[in-house]
């Protein structure tokens, strides 16, 4: 079983989070530990591409940055060890994804220790070539009646790993696929950083595919 110690706001949860784009999810996590006093610290941002314009808000904070692009390690093993030595040197307890769309081996010292959160109730709408607006279009397409986000654990197939958290939103008939993106990033924006909190005060187990977050106190 996974289980992690309890971390406070002067002994924070040191994170990395991967970014490959706008890096919206690092801003609202960065804003969500400043304004609602969770126990993180964001020690690192690493991103995939050169161009991600997220990796201001990084500068911004004043954050250690690192590029790390497949175009460097072609391999994906290379691109994978790269980016968890860069994790190592930095003494990272949690990895979190944010908008990362490279794929990954996660190395056995991370195993359970790298979070991701997907624009769709898993198993629904997930897996390979399920990303971003395809993911609300082929929710709409398929008539389902609600949708929603869910964080989960990585492992080394795409939206797999073990759930943690789901938030559910509803499908609307006259959604568009912008309009349910925009309610289930709302729904985003609120689940991950309170999953990746309660990670840090100790109150998420691991046993299998079995998660357990117990309520605060």
């Amino acid at each position: 079983m996974t289980t992690w110690p309890v971390h406070t706001v002067e002994n924070p949860l040191k994170i990395a989070v991967l970014i490959s784009g706008g890096g919206t999810t690092l801003r609202n996590l960065l804003e969500r530990i400043r304004e609602d006093q969770l126990p993180l610290e964001v020690v690192l941002v690493v991103s995939s591409s050169s161009q991600a314009k997220g990796m201001a808000y990084a500068e911004e904070a004043n954050i250690p940055c690192q590029f790390i692009t497949v175009a460097q390690h072609p391999d994906k093993a290379d691109f994978s060890q790269a980016i968890f030595q860069a994790c190592r040197e930095k003494e990272v307890e949690l990895v979190v994804m944010g908008g990362f769309l490279k794929q990954i081996a996660v190395p056995e010292d991370f195993v359970n220790r790298v979070v991701n959160i997907h624009p769709s109730l898993i198993p629904a709408f997930c897996g390979a070539g399920f990303y971003g607006i395809r993911v609300h279009t082929a929710v709409i397409e398929h008539g389902a009646k609600v949708s929603g986000c869910t964080v989960h654990f990585v492992d080394d197939h795409y939206d797999h790993g073990p759930i943690i958290a789901q938030s559910v939103v509803e499908v609307f008939p006259s959604d568009q696929p912008a309009d349910l993106a925009a309610r289930v990033f709302d729904a985003e924006c609120q689940i991950y950083p309170a999953t990746i909190a309660a990670i840090a005060e100790g109150r998420v187990s691991v046993r299998g595919r079995q998660v357990t977050v117990q309520p605060t106190n």
